[in-house]
């Protein structure tokens, strides 16, 4: 029975281990937890700390100063010993608001859930009483509650937790109502489970996480709340200690002797401080959004933390080159190594192709080129990104800013996401234009309007005025690689541009990208699933696997003959057009996990050819001819004398 239950307790403290190590991610969040952990101490610790009476007075000795002897924090109007009455007064000023926390976020969810769950009349009625609370100001309303059921500490509770009750209700329907109708809910309908049995076993459990982090955003106002009533005298009375009640009374000496009023008022602040920084910790630790990534804002380039010194450059520079460039992600304890020494280049007025499976490190090179991998958790731990010879690792921020959009410039797969929503299509595109160079906007507008003409936009006037979502997915795309070209960069970066695009239009951004880089010799970096994209538009390919280049060479040779076993293995899931029955044969297993990956040869474990020398050591990407480099110990096709000279 032991033994059975030794799993049971580890698993259970694993999610709270998780929790908190998310939780001191968010450093304010942990020194906020920090501050209300001592103060909480010191209120337990009340009755074994050597304390004066809070309430015996001793007017001959009022407004003692602090340090004063025997008086460490001064005293009062009343000569009651400040110390005393703080340390009582945060308990019940605490415990006054977790209270009134617990009330409201009970009654309010309860009703959120309620309304949300059943809808229709139900609904509509809860939530126009809901509302009819929230018609009045929060304040005047609890000073409301407090009149008709009299001053008192009991009464300001209930007032406050009444006033907030509105908050949650609206809250939790909102999350409820996205519930209802999911597919969970609908097969416990069908297994027969009665209401209150899918609300509590279903319902209740998804939207726990809002009710808590809803609770901890809020406890520290209503503190403040309670504090405010007791300032007015509406809470607790005299002689019984509490931070407002002591606040009030000390501001009619608030010239004369401030600390009387000072001291409990930096409590309130602390704790309400505090409370409200350890809010944003727990959210964002139970924020499923906010778990994977970093819970601070990314830096404006990619943290640089180079180990070693950076690769010698290269005889002949390309317009661009990647030399055994690595880029992490490290979330914690974990370090994913997305790219694990990359090196390719790019020719001016050239197209290279990039093509894997996804999770394969693609995007992340494309990002790490102009510092745009989001750090945290993104860093860069070595290599070299040079542009015409130039280390833009080791360059200022100011020279990276001034290259992005304007020499070099990205085209992403999602325009939708990337497009400024609240602004007009032309306006973006002016302010990209503005950003670099120094023109009237008379200028950089009639600039837009021809880069819209250029990219084949009809009615291209009239679009400018447009916002995003008024534009097709095509057509977003067309507004995406205008602004690429508004400057005439040296380099485009096309992240999968048309991936979610029809065979139509995506025939039409090939030929259209096919034009401008005929036209104006741009050097376009293409990053890709589609073999028939890369085969009909780029000069190489660079095959990518578990963040590093297993293959790279002229697009036909590589079409062709390809070398390596996954390159063969990933056209062969292509499927072709007349090819009549011919089976898709599915590579088995899984990309390896880049936090673990294994020796030797990433591929190793899914590969037919593998030996166990594939399985020691580092395999290196070795030229194998005089334009075709392989990172594989037993290709596929064994090239002859007159290919490698």
């Amino acid at each position: 029975m032991s033994a059975a239950a030794a799993p049971s307790s580890a698993g259970s403290r694993g999610p709270v281990g998780a929790f908190l190590r998310l939780f001191a991610r968010n450093r304010l969040a942990a020194f906020g937890g920090i501050v209300l952990g001592l103060v909480l101490l010191l209120v337990l610790l009340a009755p074994v700390l050597p304390l004066a009476d809070p309430y015996a007075q001793d007017k001959p000795n009022k407004f003692l100063l602090p340090f004063s002897a025997g008086h460490l924090l001064g005293t009062d109007h009343l000569g009651r010993d400040i110390l005393s009455r703080l340390v009582w007064g945060t308990q019940t000023s605490l415990a006054v608001g977790v209270a009134a926390a617990l009330i409201s976020a009970t009654i309010g969810s309860a009703i959120g859930i309620v309304a949300g769950f059943y809808g229709g009349r139900t609904d509509n009625l809860m939530m126009r009483a809901i509302d009819m609370l929230m018609a009045f100001p929060y304040i005047l309303l609890a000073l409301a509650i407090v009149a008709a059921l009299g001053p008192g500490l009991v009464n300001a509770l209930i007032a406050v937790a009444v006033v907030n009750i509105p908050f949650f209700a609206r809250n939790i329907r909102g999350v409820t109502v996205g519930l209802a109708h999911r597919e969970f809910v609908d097969a416990a309908r069908l297994a027969g489970q009665s209401n209150l049995r899918i609300i509590l076993t279903e319902i209740l459990p998804n939207v726990l996480p809002v009710i808590v982090i809803a609770m901890s955003t809020t406890i520290g106002w209503m503190i403040l709340e309670t504090a405010g009533l007791s300032f007015l005298g509406l809470g607790a009375q005299p002689p019984a200690p509490d931070l407002g009640g002591m606040l009030g009374q000390g501001r009619n000496a608030l010239i004369t002797d401030p600390h009387a009023a000072a001291i409990p008022g930096l409590m309130i602040f602390i704790i309400v401080m505090s409370v409200n920084l350890i809010g944003d910790g727990v959210r964002d630790a139970l924020d499923p959004r906010l778990r994977a990534g970093a819970l601070m804002r990314p830096m404006a380039r990619t943290q640089i933390d180079r180990r070693g010194e950076a690769p010698p450059a290269p005889a002949e520079p390309a317009l661009l080159d990647l030399q055994e460039l690595r880029t992490e992600f490290r979330l914690g304890a974990r370090v994913l190594k997305a790219l694990s020494g990359v090196t390719l280049s790019v020719k001016p007025g050239e197209c290279l192709g990039i093509v894997g499976e996804s999770g394969s490190g693609k995007s992340v090179a494309a990002l790490s080129v102009m510092g745009l991998v989001a750090s945290p958790p993104g860093v860069i731990t070595g290599g070299a990104v040079r542009y015409e010879g130039e280390d833009l690792l080791g360059a200022p921020y100011e020279r990276l800013r001034g290259l992005r959009g304007n020499r070099v410039a990205y085209i992403f797969q999602d325009p939708l996401a990337t497009l400024h929503p609240l602004h007009r299509v032309g306006d973006q595109i002016v302010e990209a234009i503005r950003v670099h160079r120094r023109v009237p906007e008379a200028e950089a507008r009639a600039r837009a309007l021809e880069l819209l003409r250029a990219v084949r936009i009809p009615n291209a006037e009239r679009r400018m005025g447009d916002y995003p979502h008024q534009l097709s997915g095509g057509m977003r795309q067309r507004v995406g690689i205008a602004m690429a070209l508004v400057n005439d960069p040296d380099l485009i970066i096309a992240d999968e541009p048309t991936t979610a695009l029809d065979v139509t239009v995506q025939a039409q951004i090939l030929a259209l990208l096919a034009d401008l880089r005929r036209e104006r010799g741009v050097a376009i970096l293409f990053i890709t699933h589609d073999f028939g994209v890369v085969g009909q538009f780029c000069d190489r390919i660079a095959v990518m696997y578990a963040g590093r280049i297993v293959e790279e060479g002229p697009t036909a040779e590589v079409l062709g003959a390809p070398a390596h076993p996954y390159t063969r293995r990933l056209i062969a899931c292509v499927p072709e057009l007349g090819a009549g029955r011919r089976e898709l044969a599915a590579i088995p297993g899984l990309p390896p996990a880049v936090d673990d990956l294994p020796d030797g040869c990433a591929f190793a474990p899914r590969c037919a050819r593998a030996t166990p020398e594939c399985r020691r050591g580092e395999i290196a990407l070795a030229p194998v001819t005089a334009t075709r480099r392989l990172r594989c110990l037993h290709p596929e096709v064994e090239l002859t004398r007159e290919e490698q000279r």
